[in-house]
């Protein structure tokens, strides 16, 4: 990856908006702050909007509220005069929302730095490399290649929390050698691994382990027990208290049980639903989402449905699912 394009349109220009995906994750929430240190420390410009509010997990990252929750009277001025907006951990316009619009008739240069698959045709420059563990994995070797800032305490802390819970905590594929050779230098800056894994997975509000309880409840094993997929009620949400957010890494349960292989979350939302599959070994799940609209990773992917009913849709995507599954293994074995 050559990032001198991207060091030159940064040392160039004054003012930055940075925003990432709705329902954000650690990866996009530690690539945004990581990102915004880097171009505060170089004297810049700076804002952060999402579509969404950060996950009371990650609230940790931006103690200071620097992060701005979109609101076309408050922030169209800032998408009119920045001079670069900047796309963190996705590629794709419709997945800031309500910014979609603003986004892409932005009049600046628009980038994107992501790691994910497939990327639309809706920025100028792209700084994309699916091979990459993380975007705070893209991130970090921008610093490094450019050398345009020192990589300190305050940048590597997210950049670490990124890439820790992207690799499933260093247990996923891309977790390489030199990856593990990039987390001792974050580590190296002070980055306390047990603190960050403790504030991010082990501060859950009771509703959400209530919600997971309930979730698991639902669970049904299928295909000679080698597909597995759960799902949660908007009405389940509304009892418990109980956030979307909440139910991160929900999908990957069905995963621990012996022989299952593949696995899909169907989450009922105010307007529609939302699938998430996840797969073991080489089982291309994001092709499942891409039939749908959807796109993500080799083992995890998503796809959303508006103005769908999901008790309605659940058995023809399980019925589609199983069909890909089999098809899959078929091929394999030819």
């Amino acid at each position: 990856m050559d990032f001198q394009v991207l060091n030159k349109i940064i040392i160039e220009n004054k003012s930055f908006l940075l925003t990432t995906h709705v329902n954000p994750d650690a990866d996009a929430i530690g690539s945004e702050i990581a990102m915004y240190r880097i171009l505060k420390s170089l004297g810049k410009d700076v804002c952060i909007i999402n579509h969404s509010t950060t996950p009371y997990n990650l609230e940790f990252f931006d103690t200071k509220n620097i992060i701005r929750i979109f609101d076309e009277k408050k922030h169209k001025q800032l998408f009119d005069k920045a001079d670069v907006l900047i796309a963190l951990d996705f590629n794709r316009a419709n997945r800031v929302v309500s910014m979609q619009k603003f986004f892409v008739e932005f009049k600046g240069i628009k980038l994107c730095i992501d790691h994910h698959p497939d990327p639309e045709d809706f920025v100028n420059h792209y700084f994309v490399d699916d091979s990459y563990a993380a975007t705070g994995h893209l991130i970090y070797d921008f610093i490094k290649q450019t050398k345009l800032v020192d990589l300190s305490y305050e940048i590597a802390y997210p950049l670490y929390a990124a890439i820790m819970t992207d690799t499933g905590s260093f247990r996923f594929e891309k977790t390489s050698p030199q990856l593990h050779r990039i987390i001792s230098e974050l580590l190296e800056t002070g980055v306390d691994p047990e603190e960050v894994y403790d504030k991010i997975y082990d501060q859950s509000k009771r509703s959400k382990i209530k919600l997971l309880g309930r979730t698991l409840d639902t669970l049904e094993l299928i295909d000679n027990d080698r597909i597995g997929y759960m799902h949660i009620l908007q009405s389940t949400f509304n009892e418990l208290g109980a956030l979307e957010s909440d139910t991160e890494n929900f999908v990957n349960y069905p995963l621990s049980i012996e022989n299952v292989v593949l696995s899909l979350l169907f989450i009922e939302l105010k307007d529609g639903f939302k699938v998430s599959f996840r797969s073991k070994g080489n089982i291309p799940i994001n092709e499942i989402a891409a039939n749908y609209g959807g796109g993500g990773h080799l083992n995890a992917a998503g796809a959303r449905f508006h103005h769908s009913i999901m008790v309605d849709e659940m058995p023809k995507i399980i019925n589609f699912t199983i069909e890909f599954f089999n098809n899959y293994y078929q091929e394999q074995n030819v």
